[in-house]
């Protein structure tokens, strides 16, 4: 079997002293702080209150910051670690989880230390890689000052050697510039297919009413509202929450196509002659976003619930050079909601390639990640509310609270389980020619297809229950979209090896075989 070794670099002895002192100031101090407090609060005004306020504070305070205090730093000296290769960066950092990041030295862009005033106490630094605007960079803590210079300078000349031998180049072949879509009025039934169709009418009616408040006007004395519920509400208030409901729901969609129709109108997307990307759009004004091709890197079909249910997708150029990550989401949509299959012959023109994001054998995860999202959908969706009325229902002393917990338990868990298993049968990968195609989600379902050659570097992420179920989430790095892609719980045993096969050679220096 083919595994990750450590690195070879510990991080300095005196950083487990800077871990501790960290989080005296920022977690276990300010716990502790509050703790005493209420505690003293307690014995001055509130004497009788102390037999059930103290092991209350003790166990939700004061054991958890002496926990973190004693337990974090100890975990990031064992954990934190660094190396640098003859062509990649490796670094290890966390203490609950761990995440093991690796940077080839040719993406590299600058590095940079770090020395605030709790370092300088210690003798210590940080270095930061940086790979640019739309990547996650890369920090090396617990480095001694003299250490970490001699490694800014490592990187420095590493980088320097590498773009001297070496210059990166994309080419195109076989991408002539044309019309790839162009929008239809069909699309417009897409639209309404999003939870914000309800969403937006309430922050709509929200701002108005603040807006009614700040000029004395008081909406429920408006004479068309009392009428209404006078009329409605006062004799059939169930008959009034659906007629509510009704109306929030035409409102929302009305809002929706207007909305829709504003943005996509006249919407084109064309390849220009260099190979990038021009999408045209607006109903009073046309937006025209351009997409380099050095810039793009791949596209993302995304099928969120309702618009899945629908039939339709939509699409995102996988690109940089867009703005911050919220501007690139905004900015990156080459294709609004639309029928699917347009969906995937849109993404084939951008790729150049068809048949990648298709209806395939995509590696599924293990069968033990199917176990992971149940118990995850069982503990946080359902077991929390149960738990609230049957103990709202005990102190009371209202069995009704105990029956409607018994009816969440019964009507909630079937659901859950179901979206669990939906969120199970998304998770896939493959790579396919010169792509790596990722697959997740069940609310918000994205398949990506990244040009392999653009990922910068992999991070292999792991926590204390996804060691036990022997599994890892590997994030492709890439400077655009999202900065890196995840492969939700791949089999341990085959991430590394899967990692290097995608992209090869950023990996293997920092592999070693072992028994199965």
């Amino acid at each position: 079997m083919v595994r990750l070794r450590a690195p070879r670099h510990p991080v300095d002895p005196r950083a487990r002293a800077w871990w501790t002192a960290r989080a005296l100031l920022t977690v276990s101090g300010p716990a502790a702080l509050a703790a005493a407090t209420l505690l003293t609060l307690c014995f001055l005004f509130f004497p009788g209150a102390a037999s059930w306020l103290v092991p209350l504070v003790t166990a939700v305070l004061v054991a958890p910051a002496v926990a973190y205090a004693v337990v974090m730093p100890a975990r990031r000296c064992r954990t934190h670690g660094w190396e640098l290769g003859e062509s990649a960066l490796y670094a290890v950092s966390g203490w609950y989880g761990r995440r093991r990041r690796i940077v080839p030295l040719d993406r590299v862009e600058s590095v940079a230390l770090r020395r605030g005033p709790l370092l300088r106490r210690y003798g210590l630094a940080v270095v930061v890689v940086g790979m640019g605007p739309d990547a996650e960079a890369v920090r090396i803590t617990g480095v001694s000052e003299p250490e970490a210079r001699r490694l800014r300078a490592g990187i420095e000349g590493a980088v320097a050697a590498s773009a001297a031998e070496t210059a990166a180049s994309r080419t195109e072949g076989g991408r002539g510039a044309g019309i790839l879509a162009v929008g239809r009025a069909g699309w417009l039934r897409y639209a309404p297919l999003t939870f914000w169709v309800w969403g937006g009418v309430l922050v709509a009616g929200g701002t108005t009413w603040r807006v009614l408040n700040a000029f004395g006007v008081k909406p429920w004395r408006i004479g068309i509202v009392r009428r209404l519920w006078a009329g409605y509400g006062a004799g059939a208030p169930w008959l009034a929450a659906l007629l509510g409901l009704a109306a929030v729901t035409l409102l929302g969609v009305a809002g929706a196509l207007a909305v829709h129709a504003a943005t996509w109108w006249r919407y084109r997307l064309e390849r220009t002659p260099s190979g990038g990307l021009d999408v045209r759009r607006g109903l009073f004004a046309t937006s025209v976003v351009s997409i380099d091709a050095d810039r793009l890197c791949g596209v993302a079909l995304r099928e969120p619930l309702l618009l899945r249910a629908g039939g339709g997708a939509s699409v995102r150029a996988v690109a940089g050079g867009l703005g911050d990550r919220e501007r690139n989401r905004k900015r990156s949509v080459a294709l609004p909601p639309a029928p699917r299959a347009e969906a995937l012959r849109v993404c084939a023109e951008v790729l150049g390639t068809d048949g990648v994001l298709e209806a395939g054998a995509l590696r599924p995860a293990p069968r033990v990640a199917l176990r992971r999202r149940l118990v995850w959908a069982l503990g946080w969706g359902v077991l929390p509310v149960a738990l609230v009325l049957v103990a709202l229902g005990w102190l009371l002393e209202l069995p009704v609270l105990l029956w409607c917990a018994a009816g969440w338990v019964a009507v909630a868990s079937p659901m859950v389980c179901a979206l669990a298993r939906d969120a199970y049968r998304a998770l896939g990968y493959a790579v396919r020619g010169r792509h790596l195609v990722v697959r997740s989600g069940t609310f918000g379902r994205e398949t990506v297809a990244l040009e392999r050659s653009s990922v910068q570097g992999w991070t292999f992420t792991d926590t204390p229950f996804a060691s036990r179920a022997d599994v890892v989430t590997v994030t492709a790095i890439v400077a655009a979209g999202e900065g890196g892609y995840r492969i939700r719980d791949m089999s341990a045993t085959e991430a590394v090896q899967f990692a290097e096969y995608a992209a090869p050679g950023i990996v293997r220096e920092f592999l070693i075989q072992t028994s199965a």
